[in-house]
């Protein structure tokens, strides 16, 4: 007998603007960078070639800023604040490619809720989000605005 899953993230309700949530850190690696290559199809030189990038405006190989994109909304999953409670990733907002990321920087992703929107149609709402993606050196490499569409409270449910 199958149990529906437990909620561990936060439900709609609980959201308010100002909340701030920061993830933990990963380090981008070249097996990161060769893995995201053969699944996207990227292998453009600046990424893959060594001695091309070397001469390149960054002087070295640098990761895939979709790459990045990609393992800061892991990140942010990680950190458990929608666990069982999203239902969509819905925007993507005026995404931003600010600075590199460089083969062994480690990335966190800083989130602060921008603004609440029920939609009880939906049984939730929409939260948007600000949304940072910073390295080691304290330098936001991207950022942009995310929103997603999250569960409201089961009727009955107490809050915890």
């Amino acid at each position: 007998m199958s149990h529906p899953p437990t909620a561990r993230g936060l439900y709609f309700e609980e959201f308010a603007p100002g909340r701030t949530i920061v993830s933990g850190g990963r380090t981008i690696t070249e097996a990161d960078v060769a893995g995201f290559a053969g699944l996207s199809g990227d292998y453009n030189q600046i990424h893959m070639d060594a001695e091309f990038a070397a001469s390149g405006p960054f002087g070295t190989r640098v990761a895939h800023g979709m790459l990045g994109f990609s393992i800061a909304s892991g990140l942010a999953v990680q950190t458990g604040f929608v666990e069982g409670t999203v239902l969509a990733f819905r925007e993507i907002q005026a995404w931003k490619f600010s600075q590199p990321i460089l083969f062994g920087d480690t990335i966190h992703v800083r989130l602060e809720v921008l603004e609440v929107k029920a939609l009880p149609r939906l049984s939730g709402g929409a939260v948007t989000l600000a949304v940072e993606v910073v390295n080691q050196r304290a330098v936001t490499v991207q950022h942009g605005r995310w929103v997603m569409l999250v569960q409201s409270r089961p009727a009955g449910e107490a809050a915890a």
